[in-house]
């Protein structure tokens, strides 16, 4: 039979190399290894992870006081000018967008590394989504957003980290809102398959050109810059949700039109992969 396999092993001395293994068995029952030597690539992906997390710390008290101040400002707002008054909430503003970029930072540094991944559970997609949207509705009532669920009554379980699958739909729910027009609709559909859950969330928004679809789950990747700095965010959060779904056994994938709206979807099997053992990226 044909079949491959992928590992990766340390070898047990002072400064022992670290060795990526990769077999495949042909049709022929003939066989190949590959041995790669990755002990640079993990160092400078260690450095890269003790680096974001050291910075994030750095800059996390600075912001959280700016923070501060600019609420305790905004508080007084209607004794200030207006002009002052507009400047203080644009702080708030802008030093909320830099506490949001630092915390993803964090978030994907870690996730990165293969430590983010600890609770492992059976989880329910359907009242997940549930629970996702509801987190997100008051968000979407502002925007003047419609949400809406639709999953049936049974959904098969998948085995995963409760939390991080959450928070990978609720990024793409909140991002689903974020370009939406006001009247629009945003859905979530819970979709169970043979081997799978499925988790599609489709929105009304501008779309996204054919040419940006292969980048847009790259960290920092924006499709349209001056839209993008109107509506906010990082450019981290389909990064993040990336990754989690990959973690789990997973796949995801976007589909748009441009003028018609994007559909992002995420798969994960219905009997997960043990993530306790999974390395990172």
């Amino acid at each position: 039979e044909s079949g491959s396999a992928v590992g990766e092993l340390t070898v047990r001395r002072e400064q022992g190399p670290t060795l990526l293994a990769r077999a495949r068995r042909t049709a022929s029952r003939d066989a190949w290894l590959v041995l790669e030597d990755v002990s640079e690539l993990r160092r400078l992906q260690r450095i890269r992870t003790e680096f974001i997390d050291n910075l994030s710390h750095e800059l996390r008290t600075p912001l959280t006081t700016v923070s501060l101040l600019a609420e305790t400002l905004a508080a007084d707002a209607d004794s200030l000018p207006p002009k002052a008054a507009e400047r203080v909430a644009k702080i708030e503003v802008e030093t909320g967008h830099l506490v949001q970029m630092v915390n993803e930072l964090l978030d994907l540094s870690r996730i990165e590394s293969g430590i983010a991944m600890v609770a492992l559970d059976d989880i329910d997609l359907g009242r997940l989504a549930t629970s996702t949207v509801e987190r997100v509705r008051l968000f979407a009532e502002r925007q003047g957003v419609g949400l809406e669920v639709h999953a049936p009554p049974e959904v098969p379980a998948v085995r995963g980290d409760r939390e991080r699958v959450g928070q990978a739909l609720l990024n793409l729910v909140h991002n689903a809102v974020k370009f939406s027009p006001p009247g629009a609709a945003v859905v979530v559909r819970v979709m169970p398959a043979e081997t799978e859950v499925v988790v599609a969330v489709e929105d009304h928004g501008p779309g996204i050109p054919r040419a940006a679809l292969p980048r847009i789950f790259e960290r920092f990747y924006k499709v349209d810059r001056a839209r993008t700095r109107i509506a906010g965010g990082t450019g981290l959060g389909l990064s993040i949700a990336r990754h989690i779904v990959e973690a789990h056994g997973g796949r995801i994938w976007a589909e748009s039109e441009e003028g018609a709206g994007s559909t992002f979807s995420f798969a994960i099997p219905i009997t997960g992969p043990d993530l306790a053992a999974t390395p990172g990226a």
